[in-house]
């Protein structure tokens, strides 16, 4: 373990310490912690692989204690505000004094110097103080904290477990121990760097909630799955989209994949990027499938030979091959049949009558659907997934340049 025998005494507090002294302890460092008379010990439950012992600070004798530990000890973790220690005489001048070589690692919600340095605080106030609450949550709503874990044990304890670290490697060098001023504003401010240092490269232009890492992105959210569940989607790079694309099927995968509906009014109002998605590619089917029906002619379809009785055969040279067909409608129109006997006997109109064009009514179209042969529907289905497979594929091609174009654009 890279911490063995290594020496810390951890002061009671709350979350950001333990976990600090957790994490040391993990590493094999031996961790002392030092709890009040008449406490319930860790409710923060961090902590495995400690010890324990009980002093009472308020009082001299306990005062005398800890000072003799930490004349032995390597690292001294102290969780509480400015001015506290130096109340107890437990100050860093005086245990350095007394002992060199000892990291006296100070972990605060606001640090030791400022005009906050002695006020009280929690996870969300510190959030708040270095900025990166304003980018968490949505646009519409107030913004709001991952629960306590980046102010905490983020900026708080972990990065005063890296100041530890780097405090005791110092000291295979110069032989001297160090002060560590961690406190969780500016630990957390440090953990948002990336953010910060992006902030004109394009990520970020949207509202909060609308960019490409905070949930706008359709392909790096979370969604709701139907045993009332939840799953997180991210597929930011372009072989994992294509993947993702080609679990929604294919063509139509890519039709509902191609938009960013998050960017649009309408998307936000009808609820989740994959309902927008749904209710668009059916409005695109539906469309296809009514304009396919208006093709088609308004004269009914029916079978001539079911509805008219069978007529003599007429004399004369024999009827054309063509001449009696399986459905009356289109096919008899064109050949200028006019009336369905004549078409049966094989005979045609010398002058036929003008067609009435009839205006298309949603009751004529369901006539038509119903009246419709088997051959007619599989046309229509046909036609409908051609269409949407081009309009599938135009609209990611449109999607696929313009990120070309961006990337041109904007190299990163």
């Amino acid at each position: 373990m890279a911490l063995r025998g290594i020496c810390v005494l951890e002061l009671a507090g709350l979350a950001p310490a333990p976990f600090c002294g957790m994490i040391l302890a993990d590493f094999g460092a031996q961790v002392v912690r030092v709890d009040r008379p008449g406490s319930s010990g860790d409710v923060s439950r961090l902590s495995r692989g400690k010890r324990s012992l009980v002093l009472d600070l308020q009082r001299p004798q306990g005062v005398s204690v800890l000072r003799r530990l930490c004349a032995r000890a390597d690292v001294l973790l102290e969780p509480f505000r400015c001015g506290v220690m130096e109340k107890l005489n437990l100050g860093p001048e005086i245990l350095q004094q007394e002992n060199p070589r000892l990291i006296y690692a100070r972990l605060s919600g606001f640090g030791q110097s400022g005009r906050f340095s002695r006020v009280a605080g929690h996870d969300i106030n510190y959030l708040a103080l270095s900025g990166i609450l304003s980018k968490l949550g949505n646009s519409d709503k107030n913004p709001y904290a991952p629960l306590n874990l980046l102010a905490d044990f983020g900026g708080g304890g972990l990065l005063c477990a890296l100041g530890i670290v780097m405090a005791l490697f110092e000291r295979t060098r110069s032989g001297k121990g160090q002060i560590i001023d961690a406190n969780m504003v500016e630990g957390t401010a440090y953990l948002s760097s990336f953010v910060w240092k992006t902030q004109k490269s394009g990520l970020w232009e949207q509202p909060r909630g609308q960019n490409l890492l905070d949930g706008g992105a359709p392909f790096y959210t979370t969604y709701r799955t139907a045993d009332g569940e939840f799953m997180a989607v991210g597929a930011i790079e372009p072989q994992f989209y294509q993947l993702l694309i080609k679990g929604f099927g294919g063509a139509l995968g890519y039709l509902l994949g191609a938009m960013d509906w998050a960017h649009l009014g309408m998307g936000r109002m009808l609820g989740t990027e994959f309902q927008v998605m749904f209710f668009f590619s059916a409005l695109v089917l539906t469309l296809c499938f009514i304009i396919h029906l208006c093709s088609i002619s308004e004269t009914p379809l029916r079978d001539v030979a079911e509805a008219v009785p069978p007529q003599p055969a007429p004399q004369g040279p024999p009827l054309p091959s063509e001449a009696l067909y399986d459905y009356g409608s289109i096919e008899k129109v064109k050949n200028g049949y006019g009336n369905p006997e004549l078409a049966v006997q094989g005979g045609k109109n010398k002058n036929p009558a003008p067609q009435t064009r009839r205006t298309m009514t949603m009751k004529s179209l369901l006539r038509a659907l119903v009246s419709m042969p088997a051959h007619y529907r599989c046309l229509c289905i046909s036609h409908l997934i051609g269409w949407t497979a081009f309009l599938s594929n135009m609209l990611f091609f449109t999607d696929f340049m313009g990120q070309v174009m961006n990337l041109c654009v904007c190299p990163h």
